[in-house]
């Protein structure tokens, strides 16, 4: 099939996060500004799960499931022919998305005043779940070589206090889009076991990679790390369903699965057979198929924007292996970030996310969503490069 990535749909007004506060957050005029902060994308999802939406719809009762065995196996064979990672259905829990998996299991095994190692800079809402839950963020800063991140165990290691309890493992990464190796991850799960700590492996980004690269589950790649594992993915990144509010919380260790268990009955949890549905439809063989689509438009939207943003003399995209997220940095311009800001937002009326929120390492950074319209790239392109054109 063709799929039609290029159709520009309207957002503003639709009650979109994305588009519809750009100018309360960022000072951004929806009628003539581009929102590329928010992950979420400007696509329609794949076709079988819009199908699979409107036969519920035409059918129009909404009542309770009977079993979500069908969920089950779709999320054990996506993982498989995708990834080559054996999942057993009974180890699947649903949540309601990935930042309340992240609470949860949180709130299943570590206490109040615990330590959570947090890889920075990284996505911003683990040390905002964290904080709420009242646990505390222990930064772990990553190493910049060679334009990308690298993991620095040895540094950290020197760092450890024995506070710690648990490692976020953003993976692929975001912002930076790396995609760790199985060296790297089996390296990170003798650094866990040495230290004690939960490994928490977000791999929400999992299935957006470019050309060369190829993301290992984290339990693939070190499963004897499966003891002290949590994994946690989705499709709302993939297929964006990110308002389908549809998470996977895979524990394949039987101890630890049976704490999870307990306190998602004791909180009562339970999702919505929407949001089942629509899971079920994406992974499938013709959901496959417009993700392979995905991928390659994904990666000519990469190359117009990186193309041209590198082109303004001191500003760098990062090379990204994975996600639609592009990390720029803004350092080599010798500009204060309020400048910075102000070109980009004020001048170029781009809504971007502001790099310090991702924690240390991220001040002179701005990530932008390329999950876009290949017009709208070319677009911003065309902007950053007028905002900056006194450098040129």
């Amino acid at each position: 099939m063709v799929f039609d990535f290029d159709r520009v749909i309207e957002r503003r007004g639709s009650n979109c996060g994305k588009w519809d506060n750009m100018e309360k957050l960022y000072g951004v005029p929806a009628e003539d500004g581009l929102a590329m902060w928010v992950a979420d994308m400007d696509f329609a999802t794949a076709p079988a799960v819009s199908d699979a939406l409107r036969a519920m719809a035409d059918h129009g009762v909404f009542g309770y499931i009977a079993s979500d065995a069908e969920y089950r196996e779709a999320v054990r064979w996506w993982m498989r022919t995708r990834h080559g990672w054996h999942v057993e259905p009974e180890s699947v829990f649903t949540t309601n998305g990935l930042c309340n998996a992240v609470a949860l299991v949180l709130d299943a095994y570590t206490a109040p005043g615990d330590e959570i190692v947090l890889m920075a800079p990284v996505y911003h809402a683990f040390a905002k779940t964290i904080r709420n839950a009242g646990r505390v963020v222990a930064e772990r800063p990553l190493k910049c070589a060679n334009g990308r991140y690298d993991m620095d165990l040895e540094a950290w290691d020197a760092q450890m206090t024995g506070r710690e309890k648990a490692v976020i493992l953003c993976s692929p990464h975001n912002p930076g889009g790396r995609v760790w190796s199985a060296e790297e991850q089996k390296a990170l799960a003798a650094f866990a076991e040495k230290h004690g700590l939960l490994v928490i492996s977000d791999e929400i980004h999992q299935d957006l990679t470019y050309p060369g690269a190829t993301h290992v589950p984290f339990l693939k790649a070190a499963p004897e790390a499966a003891p002290r594992t949590i994994v946690l993915n989705a499709p709302s990144k993939t297929f964006n369903t990110a308002g389908m509010h549809c998470g996977q919380v895979i524990i394949p260790d039987a101890e630890l699965r049976s704490t999870f268990a307990a306190r998602m009955q004791a909180l009562a949890l339970a999702p919505s057979s929407v949001s089942l549905e629509a899971t079920r439809a994406a992974y499938s063989p013709e959901g496959a198929e417009w993700v392979d689509a995905l991928q390659a438009y994904l990666d000519g939207n990469r190359r117009v924007f990186d193309d041209g943003v590198n082109a303004i003399p001191g500003v760098r995209s990062m090379q990204l292996e994975a996600t639609y997220l592009a990390w720029v940095d803004f350092s080599g311009t010798g500009m204060e970030t309020a400048e910075i800001l102000d070109r980009v937002q004020n001048k170029a009326k781009i809504a971007g996310n502001l790099g310090a929120t991702f924690g240390t390492g991220g001040e002179s950074f701005v990530r932008f969503n390329l999950g876009t319209q290949r017009s709208r790239i070319e677009d911003a392109v065309s902007r950053l490069q007028g905002a900056f054109a006194d450098l040129q």
